[in-house]
């Protein structure tokens, strides 16, 4: 039996700590998604709008989430992902994806897991809560 076979609510799935959050990866995803804006890339600009520093991509910091998904199971598993972004991520920040079982139930024919789902920084400040179904 497979340990996704085996989850019980109250389980925690494979975390994804990361390290501080970089000029450089803002950079690449900035090129990589499009979003440019100011606010993630100009330290400057981004006081101006009354933030410490500049801030990550909200999208970053959610794919991050969905990576420590699909780093547990494959992509095809997946049946939903939503999240709510809590607070900004500024960069230096180093983040902790974690998630945990809070069902586990039958639909049609598939074994379904339902999960909460949360990034904290290092100080544990909360910066996504989510949810996610997948098929075991």
């Amino acid at each position: 039996m497979s340990a996704a076979a085996a989850l019980r609510v109250g389980d925690a799935i494979p975390g994804l700590k990361l390290p501080a959050l970089t000029a450089g990866d803002l950079a690449r995803y900035a090129e990589t998604s499009g979003d440019r804006a100011a606010v993630h890339l100009d330290e400057a600009y981004a006081r101006d709008m009354g933030f410490p520093g500049v801030i990550a991509h909200g999208l970053l910091v959610m794919a991050y989430l969905g990576r420590t998904l699909t780093d547990w199971q494959p992509l095809s598993r997946l049946r939903s992902f939503s999240c709510r972004f809590q607070a900004v991520t500024l960069m230096g920040e180093r983040l902790e994806c974690r998630g945990v079982v809070v069902a586990v139930r039958a639909l049609a024919q598939e074994r379904l897991v339902d999960l909460e789902l949360e990034v904290v920084n290092q100080d544990a400040e909360l910066k996504i809560t989510g949810k996610a179904t997948l098929q075991l």
